[in-house]
């Protein structure tokens, strides 16, 4: 996946070999508070060129999540500009982000594209499973 910098930032990279995310860190002269409850759209210095019928998924970082309390919103990556990562402080106190930072892993991820038809809920299911029209919680857990 070919990639370009905006800004002056390293490299984004898998920490080790195998890994399914791609780490991204925060550029250069990057420094921001995020208070308790709020959120930051970080800049990543970073332009990919995404693969047809793929996407880039953003995930947390399980160091950033524990450690600062800080979650990425719900994110896909799928256009051409500069990837930006929104931060949710869900912590308490509040939250230095500082360049280099470890912030976010993205994942290329493969995307179907299904024709959408629209029918009667009779013709929805060739078959009911055994959770039928269970909701959160319907198995117990």
């Amino acid at each position: 996946m070919k990639y370009t910098k905006t800004k002056e930032v390293r490299s984004p990279n898998r920490g080790t070999p195998g890994s399914a995310g791609i780490d991204f860190y925060i550029p250069t002269g990057y420094d921001q508070k995020i208070d308790p409850g709020c959120s930051a759209l970080v800049p990543t210095g970073i332009k990919v060129n995404i693969p047809n019928d793929t996407m880039l998924q953003v995930c947390n970082k399980s160091s950033i999540a524990s450690k600062k309390g800080l979650l990425v919103g719900a994110e896909i990556i799928d256009y051409q500009g500069e990837i930006f990562i929104n931060v949710w402080n869900v912590s308490n106190k509040t939250v230095s982000l500082s360049s280099g930072t470890k912030l976010a892993q993205l994942i290329l991820v493969p995307i179907l594209f299904p024709t959408l038809e629209r029918v009667e809920e009779s013709e929805l299911f060739d078959e009911i499973t055994v959770r039928g029209d269970g909701k959160l919680g319907s198995t117990g857990a």
